[in-house]
């Protein structure tokens, strides 16, 4: 009877009361009272949910090559497609620049996705600036594989501004 007692009786947990949100002052051991450390936050007890903590389990192909390539003319087309009609009218001012370059990034990567070349991670990065007669180099450096590792890259000018557009390809194993 005293087992079935024990089993049925709730655990007793360490209660953690509630801190003000100014934080709590503690005095360490040895420590003089001018000496105060500030604790700011205690995580309280919290039920953990096992479903969160899915784990996914792949089996090892061991493919060390693509089976298809990033077709480098159809991003270029896509470069090209996507930055002419977004900057063709366009005058330069400089938070629609920060906002557009966003955008443009979203809109590449998205169809560059959509191509459905597996097992490739997709970097795109946009530079957007105003035509005032001065010059821009723009570089780049990363671990690559110039047997699978690819790049696309187009540039475009109107009247007032100019825009390029890259977009690496590197091959994840």
């Amino acid at each position: 009877m005293s087992d079935l007692h024990l089993l049925k009786t709730p655990r007793r947990e360490k209660r953690i009361s509630r801190l003000p949100s100014g934080g709590l002052h503690l005095l360490r051991p040895g420590k003089t009272k001018d000496s105060l450390s500030t604790l700011s936050h205690i995580d309280e007890l919290a039920h953990h949910d096992d479903n969160a903590r899915m784990v996914v389990t792949m089996e090892n192909t061991y493919q060390m090559a693509p089976y298809k390539h990033m077709p480098v003319t159809a991003v270029t087309d896509i470069l090209k497609d996507v930055l002419t009609s977004y900057l063709q009218e366009e005058k330069y001012e400089v938070e629609w620049s920060q906002k557009m370059t966003k955008t443009i990034c979203e809109v590449i990567r998205a169809r560059v996705k959509d191509l459905m070349i597996s097992r490739y991670k997709i970097v795109v990065l946009v530079h957007i600036g105003q035509l005032t007669g001065q010059s821009m180099q723009v570089s780049s450096r990363c671990l690559w594989d110039p047997s699978h590792d690819t790049v696309a890259s187009y540039s475009f000018k109107n009247s007032s501004l100019f825009g390029l557009a890259t977009v690496y390809a590197v091959y994840f194993e």
